[in-house]
């Protein structure tokens, strides 16, 4: 990886405070007009599927006080089926019974009140409704695809009639909410109201994601057209209603230069996006054999927070649209010798965890660190944080760090701040209060 161009930039006192003895600022964003101060943006990651093993709920975002910190909810995910449209039912990833069929008791439900048999819509879905009533700035978008749901993109959009029918069966399923009909629930308009956008979550046009999926070269310009498309379709049914409204556009995209050059005209596609939302994590991660960073602010001649900003803002992108992704949760390995730190030692494989070894949610590394088997270890002039046992190192944001994020996405007027996901917070919701808290100086 080629060593890339560096400025200083000093935070203030409360960066120094933190040991950030000297910072690296991205270069100034000529697309941003002078004065524009835009609200910044704290998005979260839901994830569909949290709702059973780690039993967390739409009603946790509420209890734990996230929902009023937060601007935006990504819906994790929206499946893209092997017939080239947005499908619910049938396909790898599709759960309709978490989605909208499964009936929420009054215990787990945001408003207190039992979902009913007869209801038209029960689950996530009817729960982000009454997220929304509660918190009524609060936005929510259906973000598709996904590492193990990016597949059959490069296939549906290789044609002008694919991408129209991809948009279009989207807009239909999530935008106007017609749902499949299952027993009483779904039908026509059933889901209408909850979704205020759209974020794109293929990973990767023009260049490697998961296993088998579809990658060709001209990835990159229908991915483009992509993106125009469902800016024009968006933009037309939000036109046609009686109060109109615009639909929000993002999406989740690489830090790797080779990827973002394999597969992104960023110019252009920065034309139609109202944001997009910057890989900040899994910059080294457990399956490799040394032990590194998964999440730095700063690193040379390495992945970085930092490196991911300046290299979309080299490329046309404008600093007000970036958003930094920012983990909750660890990557982690175990059999680390060498001794010291334990940061850049050999590992004999990914550490044990609760869910998926390698991957530890942070309220569970909190734990951790509280019980004074583990020493804390930090990289303040790198905004960095590990935890090392002798064996096993887990690599990981904490407040601290979070804070100090929050901080560079502030004072070099980036777009806000999104985090995955958000079942990785504590029960009072410590690490969404610390990006909150960064974003507005408080």
């Amino acid at each position: 990886m080629r060593p890339r161009a560096m400025t200083k930039l000093t935070f203030g006192a409360a960066a120094a405070t933190l040991g950030l003895l000297a910072t690296l600022a991205p270069t100034a964003d000529a697309h941003q007009p002078s004065g524009h101060k835009p609200e910044l943006k704290r998005i979260g990651y839901f994830t569909q599927w949290g709702i059973y093993g780690r039993n967390f709920q739409v009603k946790d975002l509420e209890t734990s006080g996230t929902a009023a910190k937060l601007s935006h909810i990504n819906y994790a995910f929206g499946v893209v089926g092997s017939d080239g449209k947005c499908l619910m039912g049938n396909a790898p990833g599709s759960d309709p019974w978490a989605d909208y069929v499964r009936p929420v008791d009054a215990a787990t439900s945001v408003d207190g009140v039992g979902d009913t048999a007869d209801q038209r819509l029960a689950g996530n879905f009817n729960e982000l409704r009454e997220l929304k009533a509660k918190n009524p700035g609060l936005k929510v978008m259906i973000s598709l695809g996904g590492w193990s749901g990016s597949a059959h993109f490069s296939d549906a959009v290789r044609t002008e009639a694919g991408r129209k029918t991809l948009v279009a069966s989207c807009i239909d399923t999530y935008i106007k909410g017609n749902l499949p009909v299952d027993g009483a629930r779904g039908g026509a308009g059933a889901a209408a109201g909850i979704f205020d956008g759209v974020d794109l979550d293929w990973e990767w046009p023009g260049s490697e994601g998961n296993p088998g999926n579809g990658i060709r070269p001209e990835d990159k310009p229908n991915f483009t057209k992509l993106v125009r498309e469902f800016r024009t379709q968006l933009d037309t049914y939000g036109r046609s209603l009686k109060k109109r409204k615009h639909y929000e556009l993002s999406a989740y995209v690489p830090t790797a230069p080779a990827k973002i050059d394999a597969g992104f005209e960023v110019s252009k596609i920065m034309r139609d996006f109202d944001f997009v939302n910057l890989q900040g994590y899994d910059f080294h991660v457990s399956g490799e054999k040394t032990t590194a960073q998964q999440s730095a602010l700063f690193a040379r001649n390495d992945f970085s927070v930092d490196q991911t900003v300046n290299a979309w803002l080299r490329r046309g992108a404008p600093a007000h649209k970036l958003v930094v992704g920012m983990p909750f949760y660890g990557q982690g390995w175990t059999g680390v010798t060498g001794g010291g730190d334990g940061l850049g030692q050999p590992a004999t494989g990914p550490a044990p965890a609760t869910w998926t070894a390698g991957s530890e949610d942070y309220k569970f590394l909190k734990v951790l660190a509280d019980s004074g088997t583990y020493k804390l270890h930090r990289g303040y002039r790198n905004g960095h944080a590990w935890l090392f046992d002798g064996t096993t190192l887990w690599t990981y944001d904490d407040p601290t760090v979070l804070r100090t994020k929050a901080s560079y996405v502030r004072q070099n007027r980036l777009g806000g701040a999104m985090v995955w996901s958000l079942d990785g917070d504590t029960p009072d919701g410590e690490l969404i209060t610390a990006i909150d808290r960064g974003l507005t100086r408080r």
